[in-house]
């Protein structure tokens, strides 16, 4: 019986054949001694699997000209702008996959870092586009609580999904993202076996984070890490984004809130030390987006053209 490393190597040998050798399904199947169907089947796979890359030896002009505006415009040391394309979740796969390349570019490094990840709907796709990685000298912490409200594991973490796929050292952070209060925040952040991950996590050499806007179906209110009414209270008292669960307002300054208190993810500061990387997308999210910006809580965007555009016309 072949295992799953055979068929990986199977998947390999099927994408070679099809993308460098520009074989069509039915000479691979010749060649591989398979049906065609098994072979369309196999390069499917090597695709899921992120073993085939899509590199285009020539930038976009205008996403270029839109990653020196926003470098320019808010002083980010990093900007990857993609093309917008035909629905929002078209998009939204593009601009994961970009990030998902740069996180990469970071794993293959032959200096050891420590990578810090937050969490979110947009970093778990880049993760997922990542090919398998040996990656041993590097260490891998989660920025935020792996834990839903519920006690199960948070659908959208990131650590669990890039453990699968790099060969290093991953650290999570067993809690919620926001404590039920400042108390058991308090409480939970002084357990010594979180000690490390902790201290990691503000020795990060880059960190990878996504954006999310606030309002009554914001994802912190969908995964149910605040209430419809917390949202809405933020709202009023001027919250438009959050990164890693803290709250911001149009200036990038945290919200005077007591769900701030609670967050048990890595601070978040205001001009990171160390490069700070958002992934986001999308016209609900441009105000979160530009507010980040504004307050420099980031360093650098991966982003697509229609949102590039909406941040610099202002």
């Amino acid at each position: 019986m072949r295992d799953g490393s055979d068929r990986l190597d199977d998947a390999a040998r099927a994408a070679w054949l099809a993308y460098v050798g520009g074989c069509k399904q039915d000479e691979i199947a010749a060649q591989m001694g398979i049906s065609r169907q098994a072979a369309q089947r196999l390069v499917a796979h090597a695709m899921a699997m992120g073993l085939v890359k899509v590199r285009i030896d020539h930038p976009v002009a205008h996403c270029m000209m839109l990653s020196r505006g926003l470098r320019s415009r808010f002083g980010l040391s990093d900007c990857t702008v993609v093309p917008t394309l035909q629905s929002d979740t078209a998009t939204s796969l593009a601009v994961s996959h970009a990030a998902g390349d740069l996180l990469e570019s970071w794993l293959v490094a032959d200096e050891p870092c420590i990578i810090g990840l937050g969490t979110g709907r947009t970093l778990r796709a880049a993760v997922e586009h990542l090919p398998r990685i040996p990656a041993v000298d590097h260490r891998i912490v989660s920025l935020t609580g792996n834990i839903s409200p519920d006690g199960s594991t948070a659908y959208y973490n990131v650590l669990f999904t890039i453990a699968d796929r790099v060969d290093s050292r991953t650290y999570p952070l067993p809690l919620p993202v926001i404590a039920a209060s400042p108390e058991e925040r308090s409480a939970l952040l002084n357990q010594k076996t979180l000690a490390m991950t902790r201290r990691l996590s503000l020795d990060t050499d880059v960190r990878f984070v996504g954006i999310g806007p606030i309002h009554e179906t914001a994802p912190l209110v969908m995964d149910g890490f605040i209430t419809p009414d917390d949202g809405r209270r933020l709202a009023t008292r001027g919250a438009v984004g959050e990164i890693l669960g803290f709250v911001f307002d149009r200036d990038g300054k945290l919200v005077d809130d007591e769900i701030n208190s609670r967050v048990t993810s890595a601070p978040l500061s205001a001009v990171p030390e160390v490069p700070t990387i958002a992934a986001a997308q999308g016209v609900g999210k441009q105000p979160a987006i530009r507010a980040a910006l504004t307050g420099r809580l980031i360093t650098g965007l991966v982003t697509d053209e229609r949102t590039a555009e909406a941040l610099l016309s202002d």
